[in-house]
């Protein structure tokens, strides 16, 4: 399924891609029949582990929640790929390495993921780039228990050993402890929803303010963001970019498609001061801008 927004004039040549996502997909992703493992009840509500077939028949195991799939693994030896288009977008940080390492004397070294869920973008992440540190951070501990039992995050850890580290926590208190702190990253991704919904506290100016100081010279902050009502409405989406162009120099976004699955259309939204270019990412014109998000 291909949808454009309603608003694609507005958004300067933004397609919908297709795409599943933390909060992407629901009832209308293209799986064969589910079979329920566990059932447990989580800070957000409950979750459900379920394990279907693609539409190619291989097994996949899927992390309910809030009616949308939150994340998802495959079972066999390609476990540590990405299922999910989205999770393959976030690579675009390794893009601008290079150029960083160039400008600044250091490349994507340490990376912040904020939102844990089936830890499938860092199983993918520490895996592909062994000298990666990253630290993961992820409020509900249920969430993480779930992740080891059944998306083979207990793997990761005996691989990745202390270049992964695991904190509970609320994401918007870890960066204001980070701040104060000193702690610095490379770049920070931000894939935390409270089931079908975005978590607008991690998106407001005051928000990327806190991100933008925790960066090295050049670190990138990138966010997976979802469109709603079928691909019709990407007014969140707007406000994100209008809110992040308030505080860094550069703005991209990249639409993440997978014609496989999707009821929504994600894209993957980077905010830098460094001078970088990404593959795939759409041109941007102020029409695309709405408001900027603040705290209340």
């Amino acid at each position: 399924m291909t949808q454009k927004p309603s608003n694609a004039s507005a958004g300067a040549g933004i397609a919908a891609g297709v795409a599943l996502g933390a909060v992407a997909v629901g009832a209308a992703a293209i799986f064969v029949g589910s079979q329920c493992l566990q059932l447990v009840r989580t800070k957000s509500g409950m979750a459900r582990v379920k394990k279907v077939r693609d539409e190619a028949g291989n097994q996949v195991r899927v992390l309910q929640q809030g009616g949308v799939y939150q994340s998802a693994t495959y079972l066999d030896e390609r476990r540590f790929e990405p299922v999910f288009a989205y999770y393959r977008a976030f690579d675009r940080m390794f893009d601008a390495e290079a150029s960083k390492r160039a400008a600044t004397g250091g490349g994507i070294d340490r990376v912040l993921v904020m939102g844990g869920g089936g830890y499938a973008y860092p199983k993918h992440a520490l895996t592909a780039h062994p000298a990666l540190d990253m630290d993961v951070v992820e409020i509900d501990p249920s969430i993480t228990r779930l992740a080891r039992r059944w998306f083979f995050l207990d793997e990761l850890e005996r691989i990745a050993a202390d270049r992964l580290r695991l904190i509970t926590a609320d994401a918007r208190t870890f960066i204001s402890q980070a701040l104060a702190e000193g702690t610095r990253y490379d770049a920070v991704v931000n894939d935390c929803f409270a089931g079908c919904e975005p978590v607008r506290a991690l998106a407001t100016v005051e928000a990327l303010c806190q991100v933008k100081v925790c960066l090295n010279p050049g670190g990138l902050y990138l966010a997976n963001v979802v469109s709603s009502a079928g691909g019709e409405n990407i007014d969140f989406l707007r406000d994100a970019v209008a809110t992040a162009a308030a505080v860094f120099s550069h703005v991209h976004v990249v639409p993440c498609e997978d014609v496989a699955f999707g009821a929504e259309d994600n894209y993957l939204l980077i905010a830098t001061d460094g001078a970088y270019s990404f593959h795939g990412e759409l041109p941007l014109d102020e029409a695309l801008c709405g408001e900027v998000m603040r705290d209340v």
